[in-house]
């Protein structure tokens, strides 16, 4: 038995979840409303405060989706009523970031600056050297931290670029001259 699987979901007041058919999960919170659709072999209850996620045989297939069916499930529940965020950090001389209104302006000493769109459902926040980008839904918020780390991933020579504020970088040892 999966043991994050068999795990139920409790649902904190002010949330609703309903469960249409193809499993379509629908929650709404007090932060807003996500959708989505899991996978069809599992059952999906909801009693008594709670969800329950069943898996239908143990074909190595339904156990890998009972875990993960559960873990949607959870996030989607914790999106709409805690929200999720992640914060990057910009290192570099000359490296900035700016906002304007839905718009981030980086400066990663590219010969133009970079503009990003929020997503929707999405807000970045440009502090100091920091950006936070936040959101309901947890795929959301880190595919798009992850899109702004990839405008300038950090080198290992001297740690510049945009990273992750809890990513450890593993520094190199530059060159060496001979005498």
């Amino acid at each position: 038995m999966s043991r994050i699987g068999k795990m139920p979901i409790a649902i904190p007041s002010g949330v609703t979840v309903n469960v249409a058919e193809n499993n379509t999960v629908t929650v709404k919170g007090p932060k807003g409303e996500l959708t989505r659709t899991l996978p069809a072999a599992m059952k999906i209850s909801s009693e008594d405060g709670q969800i329950k996620v069943e898996r239908p045989d143990d074909a190595k297939e339904n156990r890998a989706l009972h875990g993960l069916t559960r873990s949607l499930i959870n996030n989607m529940v914790v999106g709409v009523t805690e929200g999720y965020s992640k914060t990057l950090e910009i290192n570099g001389v000359g490296y900035r970031a700016a906002k304007q209104g839905k718009k981030l302006t980086l400066s990663l000493g590219y010969s133009h600056p970079i503009e990003m769109e929020d997503p929707e459902g999405i807000t970045t926040e440009v502090k100091d050297n920091q950006i936070i980008v936040s959101g309901i839904s947890k795929e959301a918020v880190g595919q798009y931290a992850a899109v702004i780390r990839e405008k300038r991933s950090p080198e290992p020579y001297k740690g510049k670029g945009i990273k992750y504020s809890d990513e450890v970088i593993r520094r190199k040892v530059g060159k060496t001259g001979k005498k």
